[in-house]
């Protein structure tokens, strides 16, 4: 049965603690919190970070550190962290950029667009935006490790002892 594999659980249920706590962190750091952010990438705490960190956790509960699972565990963990901060936090920045290089040019567009005979802007209806939370930042990371691990281990002193 499904409850029964207590690292799924874990992992599963890390990933969606830390993605509801991004709401309440949100508020508590005066930015403004939407339901948006239960599916945003990025964002504090890292529900990447959580999520491999409880997995990892768990099969060391269960397995021993001495596991093949946990050594396959602890690498995976290593790669999506380093992914989280590294690659898909550089996309995002390139994401910030590419918005600002968007506003420009509609900037210039709206400055250089000729009037229709209705006295209105010709402009183009549609505006593309890149999305620009993709990655974290360290501490977004820190703190997801950290959930991952306690909520790893709550779980199992409370279903799995």
């Amino acid at each position: 049965m499904l409850f029964n594999n207590y690292p799924l659980v874990a992992a599963l249920a890390a990933i969606l603690i830390s993605q509801i706590l991004k709401i309440p962190i949100a508020m508590a750091l005066r930015r403004s919190p939407s339901i948006g952010l239960l599916f945003a990438t990025g964002g504090m705490p890292s529900s990447h970070s959580a999520g491999v960190a409880s997995l990892v956790t768990a099969l060391i509960v269960v397995e021993g550190w001495q596991s093949h699972l946990t050594a396959i565990a602890i690498t995976f963990a290593v790669i999506v962290i380093f992914d989280s901060m590294g690659v898909r936090r550089q996309s995002g920045e390139h994401s910030i950029l590419i918005n600002e290089l968007l506003d420009d040019f509609k900037s210039l567009r709206e400055s250089l667009a000729k009037v229709n005979q209705d006295g209105k802007l010709d402009l183009a209806t549609v505006e593309k935006h890149s999305r620009q939370m993709l990655g974290h930042k360290p501490i977004e990371v820190f703190f997801g490790v950290i959930a991952g691990i306690l909520i790893s281990l709550i779980l199992y002193f409370i279903f799995y002892q």
